[in-house]
C-alpha cells in the first residue's frame, strides 16, 4: 500500500508539472523578449557600452501564485490626470478601472490606467498601463516601483502576472522620464516574481 501510494504521489507530481510547462515557457519566452528588447540599440535604455555588457536581467524564480485572475471594476465618468513622472514631463492618464485579488488569502486592489495619447494609437488602442510598488522596492527591486502592461479585458475578471513585472526605463538611465507610480498602488506585500534589481 505504501509503494502504491509514493507512485501515485509521484504520477501526481509529474501531472502538475507537466501542466505548468506552457506557462514556464512562455515566461521563458516574455524574459527572452524583455532582454532581446534591452540589447536591440533602437529601443535599448542602455548605453551602447552597456549594452556590449548586458548579460540578461535578473529574474525572480517563476512563481505562478503571483499570476493572480483579479475581479475588474472599469470606472465610470474618471476624470483625466496628469501623472506625475520622474522628471517634469506629466502625461495625461485616466483611471480605466480596479482590479481586486487575493495572494495567500489577503485582499489587494490595484488601480489600472490608460493613456489617453497611446489609446489614439491603433497599436495602443487597448493597451493599459499598471504601476505598482512593494515591500521589495529599494532591496530586491527597483526603488522607484515596477510595471505590468495589461490589455482591455472582454470581461469582468483580468490576469495580473506579476512574474511579468519589469523596471520603468529611469531604473537604468537618468535621462529617461518614466511614471511614478501613484500611493493608492502601494501593496503591502512582498512581490518576489518579476524583474529584480538592475542588471547591466
Amino acid at each position: 500500500m505504501k509503494t502504491i501510494l509514493i507512485l501515485f504521489l509521484g504520477f501526481t507530481t509529474i501531472v502538475v508539472g507537466a501542466q505548468d510547462l506552457p506557462y514556464i515557457e512562455e515566461m521563458k519566452l516574455f524574459q527572452e523578449e524583455l532582454n532581446k528588447e534591452f540589447k536591440n540599440p533602437d529601443k535599448s535604455p542602455l548605453t551602447r557600452r552597456e549594452q556590449k555588457r548586458f548579460k540578461g536581467h535578473d529574474f525572480f524564480p517563476i512563481n505562478k501564485s503571483f499570476r493572480v485572475e483579479a475581479k475588474f471594476i472599469k470606472s465610470q465618468d474618471e476624470v483625466p490626470f496628469k501623472m506625475k513622472t520622474t522628471t517634469d514631463r506629466v502625461p495625461i492618464y485616466e483611471k480605466y478601472g480596479e482590479a481586486i485579488f487575493e495572494i495567500e488569502d489577503k485582499k489587494y486592489k490595484l488601480n489600472i490606467y490608460q493613456n489617453h495619447r497611446l489609446r489614439k494609437m491603433e497599436k495602443y488602442r487597448n493597451h493599459l498601463f499598471l504601476p505598482f510598488t512593494d515591500l521589495t522596492n529599494g532591496e530586491e527591486t527597483y526603488g522607484g516601483g515596477r510595471y505590468i502592461d495589461l490589455s482591455i479585458p472582454d470581461s469582468d475578471t483580468i490576469i495580473i502576472d506579476f512574474n511579468k513585472a519589469y523596471n520603468p526605463y529611469c531604473a537604468y538611465s537618468s535621462t529617461r522620464s518614466c511614471p511614478i507610480p501613484p500611493r493608492e498602488n502601494d501593496l503591502d506585500l512582498k512581490v518576489e516574481a518579476g524583474v529584480r534589481t538592475v542588471n547591466h
